[in-house]
């Protein structure tokens, strides 16, 4: 995960939380934390880098609406990071 900005790792800790989140779904819960808008222009390639990168896998609610779940991997990474933040955070 060492690779990832910190926008992707807050998409991964999102996708984490939901049941099969959709973009927009995903969009307003970072808006919610970040208090400002997220353009389609960042959210999209972030989330397509993900999918690149075996972290989160895409699928078709319908023919308009994605959702995005985490592979094993995305949650290997995930349950990696928190160990090693939780060193620094006793």
């Amino acid at each position: 995960m060492y690779d990832l900005t910190g926008f992707q790792r807050d998409l991964l800790y999102v996708i984490a939380g939901r049941e099969e989140p959709h973009g927009l779904a995903i969009k307003d819960e970072l808006e919610d934390y970040y208090e400002k808008e997220i353009h389609h222009g960042r959210l999209y390639p972030n989330l397509d880098t993900l999918v690149e990168k075996g972290l989160v896998e895409k699928g078709q609610h319908d023919r308009r609406t994605n959702y995005y779940t985490l592979t094993r991997r995305g949650r290997r990474e995930i349950d990696a990071r928190r160990e090693w933040e939780e060193q620094y955070l006793d």
